[in-house]
């Protein structure tokens, strides 16, 4: 007996140095210390507004981060589809969608690690989840930009021009970001068939699809294009640039469409004091009035005392107290986006 347990100990060392060999050819690092390596944050939103405040966090915290970025033309559906693909082996820590309905398919899958802090605590119930899921922040609104030399800016005008002068309307590819948004409250309120036909018949007219709302605020400007769908934030860099361009909110059913920010935690993620840190940071007031005050101009959702707003935001701010209720979309948002695949399929 004595003879076998004299190998034992060189039998343990033999498999331990096999799992580090195999940790190590992984790319995993079994010496480190979850809490000395970055919080990774997946970010949907435009680096150009996001990175100033994830840095800000860092200054503030000393929490030091991994941000991945998604691009221009697969605009928040990169990034979820990511996530999902990870669940089984989490890369991401938390999760900043530049739109709602991204975020609850992840909820739906089980992905989400609630917290109800207190960034939750301060939005209204239309911005966040009941158990704490993901809550929203900082809103952008759908809107038309116009090309004020070529057109009126009001709303018989672009209707007309949808209908009349379709070649000269552009529009981002609705698979995607906000505009996949835009679809999913189109087919709630039409149902999907009557948008199926509408969107067929807007490009056998010839519309313009492009990557993203960024191009399509470059068409509208540069006169490509009459006029377009995009976000408030493209607009105002166009406004802001001195362009001859104006903006006219979008209605569906009388409501406007203010899609926000959000952020969740995703489950799996081994810093989760830190990850809480991170979204009490980012639906903070501070946060909130520092998007508003940005070129973008983002809409604060939760109550921010006695302070001022530009009369940009704050005519925003009026527009986005009737707005359409994205929370019940993610049915209407996953049947557009089969379609939308079927449509585009080779």
């Amino acid at each position: 007996m004595a003879k076998n347990d004299a190998g034992l100990p060189a039998l343990l060392a033999l498999v331990a140095a096999l799992i580090l060999t195999a940790l190590w050819l992984s790319g995993a690092d079994p010496l480190a210390d979850a809490a000395t390596q970055p919080l990774v944050v997946y970010c949907a939103h435009d680096a150009v507004y996001s990175e100033d405040v994830l840095r800000e966090f860092e200054r503030q915290t000393g929490v030091r981060l991994e941000i991945r970025f998604d691009t221009e033309a697969t605009k928040s559906l990169g990034l979820v589809q990511m996530i999902a693909r990870e669940r089984n082996q989490p890369r991401c820590d938390v999760f900043w969608n530049n739109e709602l309905l991204g975020t609850l398919d992840l909820q739906q899958k089980g992905l989400l690690l609630p917290y109800r802090g207190d960034g939750w605590k301060r939005m209204p119930e239309q911005y966040r989840d009941g158990d704490g899921h993901w809550v929203g922040f900082g809103a952008r609104m759908r809107v038309w930009i116009v090309n004020v030399e070529q057109m009126a800016g009001d709303a018989e005008s672009v209707q007309s021009a949808l209908e009349l002068e379709t070649s000269r309307v552009a529009m981002a590819q609705p698979m995607f970001g906000t505009t996949l948004t835009h679809y999913a409250v189109l087919a709630e309120a039409w149902g999907l068939p009557k948008l199926q036909d509408w969107h067929r018949e807007l490009r056998r007219r010839g519309l313009r699809e492009v990557p993203g709302n960024g191009l399509v605020k470059d068409l509208v400007v540069a006169g490509t294009c009459d006029c377009g769908w995009t976000d408030t934030d493209d607009a105002f860099l166009a406004l802001d640039a001195g362009a001859s361009v104006s903006m006219l909110p979008i209605e569906v059913d009388g409501r406007t469409i203010a899609i926000p920010n959000t952020v969740a935690i995703i489950r799996g993620t081994k810093r989760v004091a830190d990850a809480q840190r991170l979204v009490d940071f980012l639906t903070s007031r501070e946060t909130e009035l520092r998007l508003a005050r940005s070129a973008a101009r983002q809409i604060p959702l939760g109550d921010i005392g006695d302070e001022r707003l530009s009369e940009d935001v704050e005519r925003l701010r009026v527009r986005a107290s009737d707005t359409v209720d994205l929370r019940p979309l993610l049915a209407a948002r996953n049947a557009v986006l089969e379609w939308l695949r079927t449509e585009t399929a080779p």
